[in-house]
């Protein structure tokens, strides 16, 4: 997996209705990806920790948030949206997984002017902990009406991708979980293992896709995650963007470059420090100017479809004069069996040239030993040829080659044997040999 550019990525959803949902984790995901679609640059702590703001990086708020009371209760509301002119991306702030507002929300996107062309959601820690004592059951039944829902309502050429829940510390103290249930979440840890198994199950079950992001990230808590045990910071955030990128790449269909992976913005290995350590940024923050140079050239991505239209490249400027051919050998052993399949009577490692062939290479005065044997179908016509330089002398072959490389060349026996003088007139045609 490559890490890609803003560029890149902005090409990948050229014309793309992008919809987000879940909770505040997802919410950073949307930010990230709102981020990456503008300039190469990494999240600044602020800006992660921001809820409900009026505006971030061009997005405006589209319902809830500040324009009501800001409170963490089950109710809360923030819908934002990401418009640029080739580009939507749209986030609902989610506390359960399915429920009232949730159909209210694929409703509107059903009467929406255009179809979403990806959705990306999760809901989980809410589910788990908000509910009371039959959250769990509730959570499972919930995740069954949600996909069953789901399909009846998005498009086929929708593509939804379900992340699995992050995982998550040994100590909470969130803003979403209260005071008074923080000491009743101790086995939170282990139940968002089990919620992810059934989850994405559940979602495997009606054909949508599953980004296990848990498991990308299970070694990774150490360093990345935040002090208060749900959020993670901003390089964390990057490489969850390129993983998800490249999944929907490979969905869509779309070859990425081949680069350096993105390995580099999260390392692999033992955990070292606390949680909420702060590391030097490969990335830099986000400044006015962005951080790596634009691409020289427009991205063409070779193999199932390119991500853009793109000008075909100049061709190659070719020799005039093809490269001399190597000698052939005087003594060429004949194999014991026939390595040529039926209907081919030539085999070479070098490609046919039709202007090359004429009847001055069959009767000349060119040393016999130099002229290569062939066998003529019964339509064969010798054309007018234009007049040529004097090349070196060629090798010849029909025209449509069967090489069999490691072994040597075949030389059948007809009319053309190798003289020492000039090759004798003979009317009858060259056998065919298989």
């Amino acid at each position: 997996m490559v890490h890609l550019l803003a560029s890149e990525v902005r090409q990948l959803l050229h014309n793309k209705f992008v919809v987000i949902l879940g909770d505040s984790v997802q919410r950073a995901v949307y930010k990230d990806l709102v981020l990456l679609l503008q300039k190469d640059c990494l999240l600044t702590l602020s800006q992660l920790k921001a809820k409900g703001e009026y505006s971030f990086e061009q997005d405006e708020l589209v319902q809830g948030g500040k324009q009501g009371r800001m409170h963490n209760g089950t109710q809360y509301r923030e819908v934002r949206q990401f418009c640029s002119g080739q580009h939507l991306v749209r986030f609902y702030f989610l506390t359960r997984v399915y429920s009232d507002y949730l159909e209210a929300i694929l409703e509107e996107l059903r009467s929406d002017e255009h179809d979403p062309d990806l959705v990306i959601m999760n809901s989980c820690l809410w589910d788990l902990t908000r509910y009371g004592e039959d959250s769990w059951p509730n959570y499972l039944q919930n995740l069954e009406s949600l996909f069953g829902r789901l399909r009846q309502v998005l498009p086929e050429s929708c593509l939804l991708v379900w992340n699995t829940a992050m995982p998550v510390g040994n100590n909470i103290n969130s803003g979403f979980l209260p005071p008074e249930l923080r000491p009743a979440a101790s086995g939170l840890k282990s139940n968002v293992i089990e919620a992810n198994f059934y989850s994405s199950a559940e979602a495997q079950k009606h054909g949508f896709d599953v980004l296990d992001l848990h498991f990308h990230f299970r070694r990774h808590t150490g360093m990345y995650l935040q002090p208060d045990g749900v959020h993670w910071n901003e390089r964390a955030h990057r490489h969850l963007s390129q993983l998800l990128l490249a999944h929907v790449a490979d969905a869509w269909g779309v070859e990425l470059p081949q680069r350096d992976p993105v390995g580099k913005c999260v390392k692999d290995g033992p955990a070292r420090g606390g949680p909420g350590r702060r590391l030097e940024r490969q990335l830099p923050a986000c400044r006015d100017q962005p951080a790596f140079p634009p691409l020289t050239r427009p991205l063409r991505l070779p193999g199932c479809c390119p991500l853009l239209p793109t000008p075909s490249p100049r061709p190659p400027q070719f020799p005039l004069l093809p490269p001399k051919p190597p000698p052939i050998p005087l003594q060429q052993v004949t194999p014991p069996f026939l390595v040529c399949p039926q209907g081919a009577h030539f085999s070479s490692d070098r490609p046919f040239q039709s202007d090359q062939l004429s009847l001055n290479h069959f009767h000349s005065d060119i040393p016999p030993s130099t002229q290569t044997e062939f066998a003529f179908d019964g339509d064969f016509m010798f054309r007018p040829q234009p007049p040529r330089p004097p090349f070196p002398q060629p090798c010849y072959q029909q025209r449509a080659p069967v090489v069999h490389r490691g072994f040597p060349r075949y030389c059948p026996r007809g009319p053309y044997l190798p003289w020492r003088g000039r090759p004798r007139t003979c009317k009858r045609r060259a056998p065919a040999y298989s």
